[in-house]
């Protein structure tokens, strides 16, 4: 109604809560498989930092649509993120000795792997998401052994 004040802070409907709540459990639980496998493997990056760089993509993207965003405004939102994600995980890379050698782009890939996911859980997807989670475990996980016995160099975080 024109000229009608909004209120300030506006506690929204149940269908809401539910469509934001799933959305957001889903990038939790999505993330979750990556971070586990990086929790395993002593990765400094491991569950709950993948949980919530999941959880925060997926919480951006429900943001900018729960304002009323359309397509080309989410798509700048994703952009942000992917952005944003990237910088996060150059922290996590670390060029030790003079050698050159270079620590953690795994960890820091992995971490923008989860953002996707979370992006991707955050847009409503379910399979796409829980694909590229299960894409992601594979080449943490077998890919990695395969990697570890073909070079023979051990495995790299």
């Amino acid at each position: 109604m024109p000229g009608a004040e909004q209120p300030i802070l506006q506690w929204p409907g149940t269908h809401a809560l539910l469509f934001s709540g799933t959305r957001l459990a889903l990038a939790a639980l999505i993330g979750a498989v990556v971070g586990f496998q990086r929790e395993r493997v002593h990765s400094p990056a491991g569950l709950r930092t993948h949980m919530l760089v999941s959880v925060g993509a997926a919480f951006f993207v429900l943001s900018a649509v729960a304002s009323g965003a359309t397509g080309p405004d989410v798509s700048r939102v994703v952009q942000g993120i992917v952005t944003g994600v990237g910088f996060l995980g150059a922290g996590t890379i670390l060029k030790v000795g003079d050698r050159g050698e270079v620590h953690g782009l795994t960890t820091a890939a992995s971490i923008w792997l989860t953002a996707a996911i979370g992006t991707g859980a955050g847009l409503g997807h379910v399979w796409l998401p829980i694909l590229g989670a299960l894409f992601g475990w594979i080449i943490l996980g077998p890919v990695e052994k395969l990697e570890k016995h073909g070079s023979g160099s051990g495995p790299r975080r």
